[in-house]
């Protein structure tokens, strides 16, 4: 590859972390543990946690090792290239750019909940229409709109400076978090509030914990982020692992933390905070005062937008990287400018996103939660490359080959069945994670849609050898 058609090696570790936790904690964080305390407990939900991380934590480990071997841009396409082919690497590629794009959708329509929850008069005006249940507000269009355009102007502007915005995001959050706790800890020891039952009177203790771990593989969504940007970095890809790692402990922490807090400062009144449009936040401003509500509101913002440009920035990569192979349209695989950024991939992703915020925050999630298909999808492509590489010692791509290794062909052996396993958490009934019609009907929709591309792309690429395609993806 010429200078001119590679990525530029801007991103450091600090900035890489950032980008793994920062995706990883979203709106979820600081809504969600409200209705956790209701199905799990706190005991429950400690429990689901610890596990669900641990489960992340294999899968994480296949990630870290595969990077290590094949460094390259677009993770999952070069990964699914190096282990199963050019077919194998656009269904990699699809499902990346699907379950990417959507999450960033989602984390802009999260800003116009923010505004929803703290300026309720300024944006709940000019009714549009319903969508499923959801008011359609002008403001918050407008509002949804604007940030996905900001967002796509700061990756035009290069690794560097998206990097930049996310480390100090992730930082004004995690102060955030820990001043919150902290204040909740306090209040506890000074008053000894009593807590909510460790799991609900009604809910068999494995059932609470089984409710969370069937979330886990959709709350770490994110941290699968690194090895898109892994052509980017500027130290070496041994560090990967460890990132990894610590961006999932990090993560851990922080769900953990805000169902803590949540749980002083609601205590057993549950039945006190239903009718809140933002629970934990009123019950923990109820206990610091306005300073709770403002800290809620910086670590809620600041995790959404870290979301926002963290997907953003997967989601163009994996398009680049699909485009320089000619397995979609070449146009997205060019470089811009100075900082050579893949300017054609981040207007498409941002073309996209334009278009949710008129059909509303419910019927996208219909949308993200058939998307969590495609994120499984990377997930079993990398654990099988991994375990490739670690029985083998070599795939297409490496530099050279390196000695089998038992130690993770084991546990890339076991991140595949547990990306197996939450692909059936999506599609067997009675599953806590089942998707619903309207999800299913998306999914067939996304599936067809690909089908066509691939049919369209395949005849293109008649005359092509595969071995041509892997040189664009694995140099």
């Amino acid at each position: 590859m010429s200078e001119n058609t590679t990525l530029r090696k801007t991103m450091k570790p600090s900035w890489v972390f950032a980008m793994a936790l920062g995706a990883a904690i979203g709106w979820g964080a600081y809504i969600l543990p409200f209705d956790w305390m209701q199905k799990a407990g706190l005991a429950g939900t400690v429990i689901g946690f610890v596990i669900g991380g641990l489960m992340i934590a294999i899968i994480g480990l296949s990630y870290g090792f595969t990077i290590r071997a094949l460094p390259l841009t677009g993770g999952g396409v070069a990964f699914a290239m190096a282990a199963l082919g050019r077919t194998h690497a656009f269904i990699a590629g699809w499902a990346l750019t699907l379950g990417y794009s959507c999450v960033v959708a989602l984390n802009a329509s999260a800003v116009t909940l923010v505004f929803r929850v703290t300026f309720p008069e300024l944006v709940m005006r000019g009714a549009l229409y319903d969508v499923a249940g959801w008011t359609i507000y002008l403001p918050e269009v407008a509002i949804c709109s604007l940030f996905i355009i900001v967002f796509a102007w700061l990756n035009s502007k290069g690794a560097a400076f998206s990097g930049q915005f996310q480390f100090f995001a992730v930082v004004l959050m995690v102060v955030a978090v820990v001043v919150i706790v902290a204040a909740m800890v306090i209040f506890y020891v000074a008053e000894r509030p009593q807590l909510a039952p460790a799991f609900p009177a009604d809910v068999p203790p494995a059932a609470a914990v089984a409710t969370i771990i069937a979330f886990a593989p959709w709350a770490y969504v994110g941290f699968d982020s690194i090895p898109q940007l892994a052509g980017e970095f500027n130290f070496s890809p041994k560090k990967a692992l460890g990132l990894l790692m610590w961006g999932v402990i990090a993560a851990t922490l922080i769900y953990l933390a805000m169902m803590l807090a949540t749980s002083i400062a609601v205590g057993i009144r549950h039945d006190a905070f239903e009718g809140e449009a933002w629970p934990p936040a009123a019950a923990i401003s109820e206990v610091m005062g306005p300073a709770g509500l403002v800290l809620m509101v910086v670590a809620v913002s600041a995790g959404v937008l870290t979301g926002l440009n963290g997907f953003f920035t997967a989601a163009s990569r994996v398009l680049f990287t699909l485009g320089r192979a000619n397995l979609v349209s070449s146009r997205l695989g060019e470089l811009n400018g100075k900082q050579r950024t893949p300017r054609n991939a981040i207007r498409l992703v941002c073309a996209v996103c334009l278009g949710t915020p008129w059909f509303g925050r419910a019927a996208l999630t219909w949308v993200v939660d058939m998307s969590s298909a495609g994120i499984t999808v990377a997930y079993f492509y990398t654990c099988f490359c991994a375990w490739k590489i670690a029985r083998t010692g070599q795939v297409p791509g490496m530099s050279e080959p390196i000695a089998p290794n038992k130690f993770y062909e084991y546990f890339a052996l076991a991140g595949c069945i547990l990306s197996v396993g939450f692909m059936a958490l999506l599609f067997v009934p009675g599953s806590p994670g089942v998707l619903g019609t309207a999800p299913l009907i998306a999914l067939v929709v996304w599936i067809a849609l690909g089908l066509v591309s691939w049919a369209i792309k395949s005849r293109q690429l008649k005359d092509v050898p595969p071995e041509k395609t892997a040189s664009l993806i694995l140099e």
